[in-house]
Order: C-alpha cells, then sequence, then structure tokens
C-alpha cells in the first residue's frame, strides 16, 4: 500500500475537500485514489480550513471577489483574459455566479494567507513533522501549494517517493499573465530557501538569464553552470499542465527550471496526449477521472510500480 498526501489549494483558498467529490456531486479524485488501494491524507494548509487562522499568531488574510475566480478558473472561456482561455470547455456548469454548480464551489472557498513566504514556512514545519510520521509518500499538490511540493521534497527527501504537481506556482523568479509583474519565488521556484549544490545563502547566490518572453511572462533560467537542487533531485517529479489554463503560457519554464536544476521532471500536457478543453480546475472537472485515471495513475503506476 501507497500513501498519497494531496495538498490541493489555491490563492483563492481552496481546502482539501476538493478532492472529495465535485461541486456537481461526482466522484472525485480522493474516491478514486481509495478505490486504488491507497491510503489518503487530505491536508489544510497551516492558517486555512481545518487548520485554523490564530490571532495575533498568523498574518494578513485576503479572500478572493466571484469575478477573479471566475475569470481566472471556472468561466475563462467568457473572459478571455489570455489566449489560450477560449479553449476552456470542461467546467461543469456555466462557471458563473448565480449557476448553482459555481455558487457550491465559491462557497467552499475560504480566507488564506497573503504571504506565500509564511504559509511555505509553516508547512516546511508541519509537513515535516507529518512526513516523519507517516512517509513515504506521494505527494501531489495543485497551483499555490506547488511550492509546497519542492518545499517538502527538499526538507524530506527519503520520505517522498514521488511528487505530483499539477500546474504548480510558477513561473522563478516572477509573477506572470496577470499585472503587476512583481519579483516572486526568490529561490526559483519557492519562497523560502531550498538546498542547493553550490550553496545558496541568499537570491543574489542564483545568477539567472532571460532564456524567452511569452504573453505577459518573462522566463527566467540560471546562467550556465547551474546550481543543482540536489535532494530535489533523488524525487521524479510528473508536471500537469490543462489546455487552457494561464498555466498553459509558463509551465513549461517551471519545468526546464527544475530539469536545468537536475531533478527529474516527466512535463505532460493534456492535449498533447488528447484531452482538451481543460482548465486551471482539471481534478473538478467534467472528464476529471479520465486524467486521474489515464494520467496521474498511470504514470505512479509506471514510475513507483504502484
Amino acid at each position: 500500500m501507497s500513501w498519497i498526501l494531496c495538498r490541493c489549494h489555491l490563492v483563492v483558498g481552496m481546502t482539501g475537500t476538493n478532492f472529495l467529490n465535485t461541486p456537481d456531486g461526482r466522484l472525485g479524485w480522493a474516491d478514486y485514489f481509495l478505490s486504488k488501494g491507497y491510503e489518503l491524507f487530505l491536508i489544510d494548509q497551516p492558517s486555512r480550513g481545518r487548520s485554523p487562522w490564530q490571532k495575533n499568531i498568523d498574518g494578513v488574510q485576503s479572500s478572493y471577489d466571484t469575478f477573479t475566480i471566475e475569470s481566472h478558473f471556472t468561466a475563462t472561456q467568457l473572459h478571455n483574459l489570455w489566449p489560450e482561455a477560449s479553449l476552456h470547455t470542461q467546467w461543469p456548469g456555466n462557471g458563473s455566479l448565480g449557476d448553482p454548480i459555481f455558487n457550491v464551489f465559491y462557497a467552499s472557498t475560504v480566507p488564506s494567507l497573503d504571504s506565500d513566504a509564511e504559509t511555505a514556512m509553516k508547512i516546511r514545519e508541519a509537513g515535516s513533522a507529518l512526513l516523519d510520521k507517516i512517509g513515504p509518500v506521494i505527494l501531489l499538490t495543485h497551483s499555490q501549494a506547488g511550492q509546497h511540493g519542492w518545499v517538502l521534497g527538499d526538507a524530506r527527501p527519503t520520505k517522498v517517493k514521488a511528487i505530483v504537481a499539477l500546474e504548480p506556482i510558477g513561473p522563478p523568479f516572477i509573477n506572470a499573465v496577470f499585472p503587476p509583474f512583481t519579483a516572486a519565488r526568490d529561490f526559483g521556484v519557492t519562497d523560502i530557501p531550498i538546498t542547493y549544490s553550490p550553496p545558496v545563502k541568499v537570491p543574489d547566490d542564483i545568477v539567472k538569464v532571460v532564456v524567452s518572453t511569452a504573453f505577459g511572462t518573462t522566463c527566467f533560467q540560471q546562467a550556465s553552470p547551474p546550481k543543482k537542487l540536489v535532494n530535489l533531485a533523488q524525487i521524479p517529479v510528473l508536471m500537469v499542465t490543462s489546455e487552457s489554463s494561464y498555466h498553459s503560457i509558463y509551465d513549461n519554464c517551471t519545468a526546464q527550471y527544475l530539469t536545468q536544476a537536475g531533478v527529474s521532471v516527466n512535463h505532460l500536457s493534456l492535449p498533447d496526449i488528447g484531452i482538451h478543453g481543460n482548465g486551471h480546475m482539471m481534478f473538478m472537472e467534467k472528464n476529471n477521472l479520465q486524467i486521474v485515471d489515464e494520467v496521474v495513475q498511470r504514470w505512479i503506476s509506471r514510475t513507483i510500480g504502484t
């Protein structure tokens, strides 16, 4: 039996409940993994959901409004904020306020910490303690929690058998697509230090160069010779990108950065294998079970033999 530790959180404040079922009442990925014999842990980030925010201890929180969620995640084809947005067809319902399915989804969101660095530090401490008790695990992350996979894999490389990263936060060093294009993820794919060789003590120890630009996106890689992510290099990674998400613009940049740093990354774009119309919330969408069965489980089985 293998253990899957799921962290499926967006900036909008999602919790582990989003793996339990879909907003329109279909089976979620939790049921799928359990049916395959996995033991499943669905966890909430510190200061969110079942791990509640503590006054005078935790940092500032905020929530997203319905327009941001519609235009970025559930009804992107109606707003067309980036070129691929028009390809979105797999969200159940119309994805807009007033639609019963959207209303159920929006009701499941909660406030979340504004600081990704604070969140990453908290999950490094709490998540490492959990891995010490239950590991090794297959670690599944999504979006804003994507960097937590890199943080936990780095902190406990012998406790993580594989990482499945669904459209992890990126690209390296800078925010993209949606202005302002501010600096972010000072250590490449994380906001807090992780282990490089030669060592990185401060962000300026990483010499970066621009390798390409695209729609609202600047892609940075390391200057040669690149420093290596020696702990993450021990862990196989599957990165999955949908057809219509804004991540389709820059996930390849994130995958290239990890590969250059010595990480074994299989970056799979769903349309390349004939799966079309998905957005950032692929694990909730109409073909969610096709994706987990034909992509995620198939890769896990081939990679670590479960």
